[in-house]
């Protein structure tokens, strides 16, 4: 049977909205070009995959000319609120041990790239690790290392373009992969969306032209499409439409807003919300935060992260983006040199901090009651002799209000870290991944961490190292732009992929994997069951509940409620009524003296209810936040019947 494989070619074709009343412009982009792919295992056999060739001229992107340094109107000199707070500088490194087995589960080398930067990107799926760099190639690994398929990005469209600024996802919503990168002719952006789980099969690609060159772009997964950020003449975030692109629609749209920073008109990218790391996408409706810090040395005021809001509708294919809104936070230091000098090795040349931005991701995540982000970028600690640390923050959103929960600077030793990328665990763990070097120490890649109950602000485990540099950069100081670090869809295993330097060829990249060891908490739950009486039960007739804990400790203790209001003298574990109503919910509330204890839906709290049958009974939890079932070591839990008609 033939094959057919389908190539739609459009016109290129822009739909700009109005103006709103407030100046943002709202704008419709749709693909100048759709194509089914073959799989990839047999495009790869067609256009053989060539490594990159070291002996030709070195590609230096010119991306730069698109990145003026920022201005920094104060300094540290000005006054202790230009410089940063020392109440949230670690300067000593955490004491956590991290047991072997944990430490550096899986630890390869990723593709090796000719262009300065490598700019790598990686995901982690159930079964594959897909890396892609500069400009541009993807490997396709096992989740052991194995390489399994490698080619240039361009190779899905037919083309040999490949400009590079690469990102990979992995949408385990939809069990997909995403690959993209921009174009420098006609300010192309290139999407591809697998159409299967199988990263080495068939794709869906479009090709975009936005109005502006689309610099530095940066992706993230929400409920109601693909967000992109970019580095632009003019403040503008996409959204490419998610639900087409996973059914291979060959129109799927990109709609545009524009927004004001309201702050710099230099090198400046928000970083979009991805929700790829939680449990399930975000409720429909739920606006789409993007981040951005402000230094208070770019014309005063406080320093701070601001947040936007953008709401999209598809039907009538517009989007509009609020106001900005400032967090807050204690002072930080967020300067760097106008020539991207920052970063020392023991060669004497500096590498780029990239400074100005947040680094890639912003991995959004909700919880009981709340809403969380991570965020982290470089500041500066010292000019003479040079250092750069990680300014890392946690922002948790309870009822639509952010507040920064947590924040720290990490500097444990003289060192210079940098390139960071974090990300949250399942049980809220947070991995801080990132580049370290000094004027002793070669460009190398490292990682620490904390647990979700150790004293807030701190990494509280010691420094890993996942694989040392042994050589310095010369000639350049590009180096970076980014890394990316991502949550294994298991929930607890964190991977990375960076750039280090090796004497032997130059800037390498590494894809390594690790486990954050937190202690976990005895779990207590209770269940209830009717051991008297007839099942289903008849109002008015006798019946007895008994509640059986698991780990209750040496002494739990009851309460039965009715319709949620305790009930006199029934703090034993069982209870005996012959009173009970059609309709009443009978309650059971276990305390639990065991230490340590926690509950293991805290972090999902969620009421049961519906249509109830008759004698039928279900759980229903109560407790509130993790951090207080830790902090106080005991944990209430509750199930409940209900006698129905």
């Amino acid at each position: 049977m033939k094959k057919i494989y389908l190539i739609f070619a459009f016109l290129p074709f822009l739909l700009c909205c109005a103006i709103s009343s407030y100046g943002q412009e709202t704008g419709v982009i749709y693909p100048t070009e759709f194509k089914v792919t073959k799989p990839l295992r047999e495009l790869v056999k067609e256009h053989p995959f060539v490594e990159p060739d070291f002996d030709a001229e070195i590609w230096v992107s010119p991306d730069r000319k698109n990145r003026p340094p920022q201005t920094f109107v104060f300094s540290a000199e000005d006054g202790p609120e230009y410089g940063n707070d020392p109440s949230i500088v670690q300067a000593v490194m955490g004491k956590r041990g991290i047991p072997q087995n944990k430490a550096i589960l899986q630890n390869f080398a990723g593709a090796s790239s000719s262009s300065f930067p490598p700019d790598p990107t990686g995901a982690v799926g159930p079964n594959h690790y897909v890396q892609m760099i500069n400009a541009t190639t993807v490997r396709i690994f096992n989740k052991t290392g194995s390489a399994l398929v490698s080619f240039q990005l361009g190779t899905l469209w037919g083309s040999s373009t490949n400009d590079g600024d690469p990102i990979v996802m992995y949408d385990k919503f939809a069990d997909r992969w995403f690959l993209s990168q921009f174009g420098q002719t006609g300010n192309k952006i290139f999407i591809a969306v697998s159409q299967t789980s199988d990263p080495t099969g068939a794709y869906y690609t479009w090709s975009y032209s936005s109005p502006q060159f689309p610099d530095y772009l940066k992706f993230s997964i929400w409920h109601d499409g693909y967000y992109m950020t970019s580095n632009q003449t003019t403040d503008k975030v996409y959204v490419f439409e998610r639900s087409v692109m996973l059914t291979g629609g060959s129109g799927a749209r990109g709609i545009y807003s524009t927004f004001t920073t309201g702050s710099v008109s230099s090198f400046f990218i928000p970083l979009p919300a991805d929700a790829a790391d939680n449990a399930t996408l975000p409720p429909a409706g739920t606006a789409f935060p993007f981040f951005a810090y402000y230094d208070n040395a770019w014309g005063g005021g406080t320093d701070g992260v601001k947040i936007w809001n953008m709401t999209t509708n598809w039907t009538a294919g517009t989007a509009t983006i609020s106001s900005a809104t400032q967090v807050n936070t204690n002072a930080f230091d967020a300067s760097y040199n106008a020539s991207w000098n920052d970063c020392p090795q023991p060669n004497g040349q500096y590498l780029d901090g990239i400074g100005g931005v947040i680094m890639y991701r912003a991995p959004w995540r909700s919880w009981t009651g709340y809403n969380n982000v991570i965020l982290t970028w470089g500041v500066l600690i010292a000019n003479s002799p040079r250092q750069r640390a990680i300014y890392w923050c946690e922002l948790r959103q309870v009822s639509g209000t952010w507040s920064v929960y947590q924040q720290g600077i990490y500097a444990p030793d003289a060192s210079t870290r940098w390139m960071s990328s974090a990300a949250m665990d399942d049980n809220g763990s947070i991995a801080l991944c990132y580049a370290k070097s000094s004027t002793s120490i070669y460009p190398g890649l490292y990682y620490t961490g904390r647990c979700s109950g150790d004293p807030l602000g701190t990494m509280t485990f010691a420094e890993t190292t996942a694989i040392a540099g042994t050589g310095s950069q010369s000639s350049y100081n590009r180096y970076g732009d980014y890394a990316q670090t991502s949550l294994d869809p298991d929930g607890v295993t964190f991977w990375h992929t960076g750039e280090y330097v090796s004497s032997a060829s130059g800037q390498e990249t590494r894809v390594y994997s690790f486990q954050l060891p937190c202690a976990v908490a005895p779990i207590a739950s209770v269940s209830i069951a009717v051991t008297g009486g007839a099942n289903p039960t008849c109002a008015g007739s006798a019946v007895t509940f008994t509640a059986t804990p698991v780990n209750g400790g040496t002494a739990p203790t009851y309460q039965w409620k009715l319709n949620g209001t305790n009930i006199s003298g029934a703090t034993n574990a069982t209870y005996t009524s012959s009173s009970l109503a059609n309709g009443n919910v009978i309650t059971c509330v276990m305390t639990s003296n065991l230490s340590g204890v926690t509950d293991h839906l805290c972090n999902d709290f969620e009421s049961l209810r519906g249509d109830w049958k008759s004698g039928h009974f279900k759980r229903n939890y109560h407790g509130g936040k993790c951090s207080a079932c830790n902090t106080h070591g005991i944990q209430q839990h509750a199930c409940l019947y209900r006698i129905d008609n």
